[in-house]
C-alpha cells in the first residue's frame, strides 16, 4: 500500500516556519522579562533628584539637568509614561513639566526667575504668580487655598516689599525712637526689668535697630523672594495636573512621590464639591505651604543673626505691618495685642496694654493659630455667600492690587500710635 505524503519539499518550509514562530514567541518573551523598551535620551532625565524643589539653591526648575523647553519635556513625559517605568523614576522629569506649564500660562520665563536676583528683578514674576493664583479661583470656585495665597499675596507682597525689599535702611532705624518710647513708658513706671517682657523684636527695633545692614535687609529679601518662589514651585504643578488632568494627574504626582497619601486626599475632597470636604482638602494645601515648604525657611530667617536679634527685628517688623485684605481678618499686630501683667516688690499689679504685636507671624504655631481662627474660616465665608464679590476684586488689575498694600507710609504710624496708646496702670 503506498503511502500518501506531503509533496517533495513542503517540510521545509514549515519546519521553518515554526522556527521562526518558536523565535518570536521567544523574543516577547524576552521583551516581557526585561521590561519595555524606551528610547535612550529618555535616560539621562531618569532617577534625578529634586535639587531645586523648594526654590532656595539656584534659579530656574526642579534640577538643572532637565530642560525647560515645554515641547521638549512634553515628549519626554509621553515617553517615560508609555514606557511603563515606574513614576518614581521620572518624578523629577513631570514635576518640571508641570511647573513649566505652569509658568507658561502665568508668563513667566522659568529659566530667568531667580529670587538672587533682588526684588526689582523679580518683582514682575511675582506679580504675575500671583495673578495666576487668582486666576484659579475665578475658574474654579473649589480652589479655594489659589485664591487666598493671590490675595493675601497683595497685602504680604506690597508690605515686605516697602519695609524690607526695598532696601531702605533709614526706614528701619527711624522706628527706633517710637519703639523705644514703648518701651521705655513702663520703665519709667516699673524700672528697666520690664524690658524683657515686650516681645524681641520689638526690643531689637527699639535698642539695636543700628546694628542692621543694608546687607542684612538684602539678605532678608532673597529669602522671601525665595519662600515666594517655592510656594508657586510646589502648589502651582499640583493644581496644573488637577484642572488638565483630574485626579488622574494628581495620583501620578502621589506615584511619583512628589506628593504624599495627604496631599492626595485632600485633592479627592477639593474634586468632591461637598463644601465642607473641599475647604478641609484646601486647609490640607495650606498647612502643606505654611508647615512643608516655607515653615523651616521662615525659621531660618527668624533666627539670622541670632545673638544680634536682627532676624527676629525684621520678622517682627512684618507683623506688624501684614494686614490681610479678606473681610473680616484683622491686621496681624491685632490679633495678639501685647498686654502684661505683673505683681511689684510693694504688693501693687502693674498692667501693660499697646496696640502693638505680641506674637511674630514667621513661628508657625502662632501664623497657624491666625490662619485657621481667622483667614480660612472668613475666606470660607467669602467663597460660600459673596463669592460674586471676591471675583469682582480678583479682577482688579494685580499691579492696582499690589501698589494698594504699600505700608510704608503705615509703619512709621503704627508705631506712633503705639506710643502714644501705650498704657501703663498700677493699682
Amino acid at each position: 500500500m503506498q503511502r500518501v505524503g506531503h509533496p517533495k519539499g513542503a517540510g521545509f518550509p514549515l519546519r521553518r516556519l515554526i522556527l521562526l514562530l518558536a523565535l518570536a514567541c521567544a523574543l516577547v518573551g524576552s521583551a516581557v522579562v526585561a521590561g519595555p523598551a524606551r528610547a535612550a535620551d529618555l535616560d539621562p532625565y531618569l532617577d534625578l533628584p529634586l535639587t531645586n524643589r523648594y526654590a532656595d539653591h539656584y534659579g530656574g526648575g526642579v534640577n538643572r539637568a532637565l530642560p525647560t523647553d515645554l515641547g521638549r519635556l512634553s515628549e519626554l513625559v509621553t515617553e517615560a509614561r508609555a514606557s511603563g517605568l515606574d513614576a518614581h523614576r521620572y518624578a523629577a522629569l513631570l514635576f518640571q513639566y508641570r511647573l513649566v506649564q505652569a509658568t507658561t500660562e502665568a508668563g513667566i520665563d522659568l529659566t530667568g526667575w531667580d529670587p538672587a536676583k533682588g526684588f526689582a528683578a523679580t518683582r514682575a514674576d511675582m506679580i504675575k504668580s500671583y495673578r495666576y493664583y487668582e486666576n484659579f479661583q475665578i475658574a474654579h470656585r473649589n480652589l479655594q487655598w489659589a485664591g487666598m495665597a493671590g490675595l493675601v499675596g497683595a497685602d504680604f507682597g506690597g508690605g515686605i516689599a516697602d519695609v524690607v525689599l526695598a532696601g531702605d535702611i533709614y526706614a528701619i532705624r527711624g522706628l527706633q525712637p517710637l519703639a523705644a518710647r514703648i518701651i521705655e513708658t513702663a520703665t519709667s513706671v516699673a524700672g528697666p526689668g520690664l524690658i524683657g517682657v515686650f516681645p524681641k523684636g520689638l526690643q531689637t527695633l527699639a535698642y539695636h535697630a543700628d546694628k542692621i545692614t543694608p546687607a542684612d535687609l538684602t539678605w532678608f529679601a532673597e529669602r522671601v523672594l525665595v519662600m515666594q518662589k517655592a510656594i508657586f514651585t510646589d502648589l502651582m504643578p499640583q493644581h496644573v495636573a488637577f484642572v488638565r488632568d483630574g485626579l488622574r494627574g494628581i495620583d501620578e504626582f502621589r506615584r511619583a512621590g512628589i506628593i504624599d497619601d495627604a496631599v492626595a486626599t485632600a485633592w479627592q475632597g477639593i474634586a468632591s464639591g461637598d463644601p465642607d470636604r473641599v475647604a478641609a482638602g484646601n486647609a490640607t494645601l495650606l498647612h502643606r505651604e505654611q508647615f512643608d515648604v516655607v515653615g523651616w525657611q521662615f525659621d531660618d530667617v527668624r533666627n539670622y543673626r541670632k545673638a544680634d536679634g536682627v532676624g527676629a527685628a525684621l520678622t517682627y517688623a512684618m507683623t506688624l505691618v501684614g494686614s490681610p485684605s479678606v473681610a473680616g481678618v484683622p491686621a496681624l499686630r491685632d490679633f495678639i495685642p501685647f498686654v502684661h501683667t505683673t505683681r511689684l516688690a510693694n504688693g501693687t499689679t502693674l498692667t501693660i496694654t499697646t496696640p502693638i504685636a505680641n506674637w511674630d507671624w514667621s513661628v508657625f504655631d502662632q501664623r497657624w493659630r491666625y490662619v485657621t481662627t481667622e483667614l480660612l474660616p472668613r475666606y470660607r465665608d467669602l467663597v460660600d455667600h459673596r463669592f460674586a464679590d471676591l471675583v469682582a476684586t480678583m479682577r482688579v488689575p494685580y499691579d492696582t492690587q499690589f501698589e494698594s498694600h504699600r505700608p510704608i507710609f503705615n509703619i512709621y504710624k503704627i508705631l506712633s500710635d503705639a506710643a502714644a496708646r501705650t498704657v501703663v496702670t498700677v493699682h
